[in-house]
């Protein structure tokens, strides 16, 4: 047997190696949480229904994931983001999550989550150069 290494973008390649961890990960996890995977989005929109910002996440097993989070930069300091994490956290209590993580750069919104009780349990410095990769968690 040949094995190869070939860049790819076809999508049904991806979708395999996606598939195959994901197969993997569900023989070691609980019977209950299995197949628990569900995409949440939700967006701010304007009279117009232009979007002005919104949250991207999923339900991953016992946990969310909060993949984006960003407000268009006019409505920002508005409160329209803390709306928007407060709804999220909402969804997770209602789909029975056990914590809920998220991503952010030093420059990003590190302090934001912080005020919203998200705390960090790791971090990459470095990254950009100047910048740091925060890893934050909050409990439910």
């Amino acid at each position: 047997m040949e094995i190869t290494i070939t860049k790819t973008e076809d999508k049904e390649d991806i979708k395999h190696v996606n598939d195959q961890l994901f197969y993997y990960n569900l023989a070691h996890f609980p019977k209950d949480l299995r197949d628990r995977y569900e995409q949440i989005n939700l967006v701010l929109k304007d009279e117009y229904g232009n979007v002005k910002g919104g949250i991207l996440a999923a339900v991953c097993w016992n946990w969310l994931e909060i993949d984006t989070l960003i407000v268009d930069t006019e409505l920002r300091k508005s409160g329209y983001g803390t709306q928007l994490l407060q709804e999220m956290e909402q969804i997770a209590l209602e789909r029975s999550c056990d914590f809920i993580k998220v991503d952010t750069l030093s420059f990003q919104a590190l302090g934001f989550y912080e005020k919203h009780g998200y705390r960090v349990f790791g971090k990459i410095d470095g990254v950009g150069r100047d910048f740091t990769h925060y890893y934050l968690k909050k409990e439910l």
